[in-house]
């Protein structure tokens, strides 16, 4: 059964029943009655509680003056486009609201709600339990039909939704939409015997998610997930009859579904992809793929694409390519990026930054703390590093610090970096 986007259903657990001509038909299981967790008096309240946790009174004034402010010789650009997206929005707006309706039962979440820690700590503060989301344990076996558990935005593969079902809990799906659409693609895929090749990271929740659609409702689907464009010339390498199967099963074998036989399900292919994603990269992995399969068959028809980008990484990938190529504004000296570190627009944002000018990608202003040294991560060890400011940073020459955010970063993150960089310079603001 498909859950309705801000509704909560009660999912009562499925009945077996021995049959026979003596044997009276058992009453069929109550259907329990659904609960709006959106009511215009709960959301009231969660709109005021989310604004005190989330809200920046100096973003707002930046944005109002057109995206930068100037105190002395120091400059602060923003993004056009940053922060949270309405995805994210709507996902934290539902935790909230199931903690005001179901104040009086245990409320859990799979993994986290977004890619944020602070996010993630101020839901475990109002006591929201986390699951594991790579596998389920025996804290599943301890959920009961009382209890509440909360989908994350990234959505969960279907072998956790069937359990929870089972189990007869309560489920609150903030699943985003444009996940969902994602889900829908591959699924037709997998009804038209297509496989899917996901663009996308293989351990990422939304990617599981979205892999376990692939395989259809009848479960007999396939897909394979690449990252790189090395993994993709290997795919296009073997689609042109020049790879070994044995080597192409030990490279992808923990990213490909079960009983996945590349000689067979590489024939016909759709693309789709984890919808934060480089915008420009998974563009250029499908116009490889789609040049292979028309070398290979002379025309298209093997071959299917959908864009699965969402918009709101694409605005702020967008937004950041604007600030680095704006003619009629200073450049900027040095970029802030904002967020958490498994976030993966947010990892897309600094790739962007750090090949244009001195980027540093931060969890918040706390890696901002030392005068001496700052906090961020490294993206190619994916770790986080300490690194030398730049020297112009705490010099007293001219400076234009820009500053973004991936969709998971709120607004107080972005306030309190802006306010440690400004604090550097001398200025209080």
């Amino acid at each position: 059964m498909p859950f309705t986007r801000g509704w909560v259903y009660f999912l009562a657990p499925p009945t077996s029943f021995a049959m026979s001509d003596s044997t009276p038909t058992p009453p069929a299981p109550k259907k329990r009655k659904r609960v709006n967790v959106r009511r215009p008096d709960v959301m009231a309240l969660v709109q005021n509680e989310v604004e005190q946790h989330y809200r920046s009174a100096i973003v707002e004034k930046i944005l109002g003056q057109g995206g930068e402010l100037t105190i002395g010789n120091t400059t602060i650009r923003l993004a056009k486009k940053f922060g949270f997206c309405y995805g994210v929005e709507r996902a934290i707006d539902l935790a909230y609201a199931t903690h005001k309706v179901f104040c009086d039962q245990r409320i859990f979440l799979i993994g986290e709600i977004i890619h944020n820690p602070e996010v993630n700590q101020q839901l475990r503060d109002m006591g929201i339990v986390s699951l594991p989301w790579r596998k389920m344990n025996e804290e599943y076996d301890d959920l009961n039909e009382d209890d509440v558990v909360i989908v994350p935005a990234f959505g969960a593969p279907t072998s956790f939704m069937d359990r929870l079902a089972e189990i007869g809990c309560h489920v609150i799906d903030t699943t985003c939409g444009d996940v969902m659409k994602v889900w829908r693609r591959v699924r037709d895929y997998a009804k038209n015997e297509v496989t899917s090749i996901i663009h996308g990271k293989a351990n990422h929740e939304e990617t599981r998610a979205t892999a376990s659609r692939a395989l259809g409702t009848e479960k007999n689907g396939h897909y394979l997930v690449i990252l790189t464009t090395d993994d993709a010339e290997n795919v296009c390498h073997y689609i042109q009859g020049n790879g070994n199967r044995e080597a192409f099963m030990e490279k992808f074998g923990d990213s490909c579904s079960d009983g996945f036989d590349p000689d067979k399900h590489l024939l016909r292919v759709g693309i789709a992809n984890q919808t934060t994603m480089l915008q420009s990269e998974t563009e250029a992995l499908q116009e490889r793929i789609r040049q292979t399969i028309v070398a290979r068959d002379g025309n298209e028809d093997n071959y299917h694409v959908f864009d699965t980008i969402c918009g709101a990484t694409q605005e702020r990938q967008n937004a950041l390519f604007g600030m680095l190529s704006n003619d009629n504004k200073k450049p900027m000296d040095i970029l802030l990026v904002v967020g958490g570190y498994n976030s993966s627009n947010t990892t897309h944002l600094a790739e962007i930054g750090q090949e244009n000018l001195p980027t540093f990608f931060i969890r918040n202003a706390q890696c901002m703390d030392s005068l001496e040294h700052i906090l961020h991560y490294d993206l190619e060890h994916k770790e986080e590093i300490q690194s030398d400011y730049p020297d112009f940073l705490l010099q007293d020459k001219p400076i234009v610090i820009g500053v973004t955010a991936g969709a998971s970063c709120p607004n107080n993150l972005i306030e309190s970096t802006i306010v440690r960089a400004m604090k550097m310079r001398g200025i209080t603001l």
